[in-house]
């Protein structure tokens, strides 16, 4: 009987395995954030001569520069250090949220080194006006970025909710469905850059892109190292959540995976957006910990800062709302530790500020309900995010890596846009 296979790629020509040596250099340099053309050498498997040649390339393309000199420690003269470009191929990401829209660029290096945030609120705003706000505020981001030579190769898109296909299919606290939002900020970002040829544009939830960021740019707690396998949850006014497996993204059959928020902690709880009732968001989301404290649920970042001063001295509400809504994150999350095992769960948004309080109670109900008994709280599997990563900028680094994987794809459309622009 026949077994079904996949189909076989087409055989790789010179040009294809020249295209791949290059992106595998390009990785090379960017992993290593420094390194000579021999160390590269080694570590790609390459010989000495074939990557000189490729870097030579990849110097003349902007995706490399060299200086200085750097010794290995074995005998032999020094060599060039080669690092990433500071100026060129860069990276555009825009987080849209309830309450802000924040855009960063980075360049391939992966260093944040243009942003704008606006808080905005943006609940009741049909999706195209929110969209073009966020596409105005990134056209004022890249008139920046311009000034410091960096060109973007693209724009990634960070949204809550249910996010596939380009579109969102589900943000209940946007008030959110079946929008299709990067046909609508491409076009929105088109007419704020009249002129200027437009970038491609991608999307991914908001909580994955924070998650990677923690991933490519966070930094361990002390003695622990940078956990390679674990769970992101995000607080903002709901609650998002992504799954890291030996570093990379769950997205689950649909790109659905991770919707923590949309966890039922309690069913005879209060009614959500979504359409079920008492989700984890309905009591550890930003509008129940500010409503629970005694503060108005719609106050935003204004509101979250004065939960932090209150809490920060002893009010009694403050801290219990804060306990109330820790010991049910830590309910909801014990049984996604007992079903994936990851090495940690990271707190992010305003939990990673509420750590001091939430953490703790969270910590607790981990301890209590962890089955393998490998968890004990304080024992630094639970963590507050890294102040180095938000979803803005793991958006903005996803385009980057798409830049590393084909910087000869990056190149063509370069050409191919400055071809266009010289026409018109």
């Amino acid at each position: 009987m026949k077994k079904s296979r996949d189909p076989l790629e087409p055989k790789a020509d010179k040009a294809t395995v020249r295209r791949h040596n290059l992106s595998l250099v390009l990785r090379a340099v960017h992993d290593e954030g420094e390194a000579t053309r021999a160390a590269v050498a080694a570590r790609v498997g390459l010989t000495r001569a074939a990557v000189s040649s490729l870097v030579e390339q990849l110097l003349a393309g902007g995706f490399l520069t060299e200086s200085g000199k750097t010794f290995s420690g074995h005998a032999g003269r020094p060599g060039t250090a080669l690092r990433m470009a500071r100026t060129g191929p860069a990276g555009l990401g825009v987080e849209v949220t309830v309450d802000y829209v924040s855009v960063c660029v980075v360049d391939l290096a992966g260093t944040d080194r243009v942003r704008l945030t606006e808080h905005l609120d943006n609940r009741n705003v049909p999706p195209g006006e929110v969209l073009a706000r966020a596409a105005r505020i990134a056209a004022r981001t890249l008139e920046s970025a311009a000034e410091q030579d960096l060109r973007p190769a693209g724009v990634r898109l960070a949204l809550p909710g249910l996010v596939s296909g380009g579109r969102v299919r589900q943000a209940p606290n946007l008030g959110w469905e079946g929008v299709p939002a990067e046909e609508l900020f491409a076009g929105a970002l088109r007419a704020a850059r009249p002129g200027l040829p437009g970038l491609p544009t991608g999307s991914d939830n908001e909580a994955n892109a924070a998650a990677l960021a923690q991933l490519w740019f966070g930094e361990g707690e002390a003695g622990t190292g940078r956990a390679r396998s674990f769970l992101y949850v995000s607080g903002e006014i709901g609650v998002g959540g992504a799954v890291v497996v030996d570093g990379e993204l769950l997205r689950g059959a649909h790109g659905f995976a991770g919707e923590i928020g949309h966890v039922v902690a309690d069913a005879a709880g209060p009614e959500c957006r979504c359409g079920s009732w008492g989700c984890l968001e309905q009591y550890a989301g930003q509008a129940a910990l500010l409503r629970g404290a005694g503060l108005d649920g719609d106050a935003g970042a204004r509101g979250v800062a004065e939960l932090e001063r209150r809490a920060g001295a002893g009010d009694t509400r403050a801290l219990a709302a804060l306990e109330r809504a820790g010991r049910m994150l830590g309910l909801v999350l014990s049984g996604a530790v007992n079903l994936l095992d990851p090495e940690a769960v990271v707190l992010g948004g305003v939990f990673r500020g509420l750590m001091p309080w939430l953490g703790r109670a969270a910590d607790e109900e981990l301890a209590r309900r962890v089955v393998s008994g490998l968890w004990s709280a304080g024992g630094g599997r639970l963590r507050a995010s890294s102040p180095s990563g938000d979803a803005a900028r793991g958006a903005a680094a996803l385009v980057v890596r798409d830049v590393i994987a084909d910087p000869v794809q990056y190149a063509e459309r370069s050409s191919a846009a400055e071809g266009d622009a010289a026409r018109t």
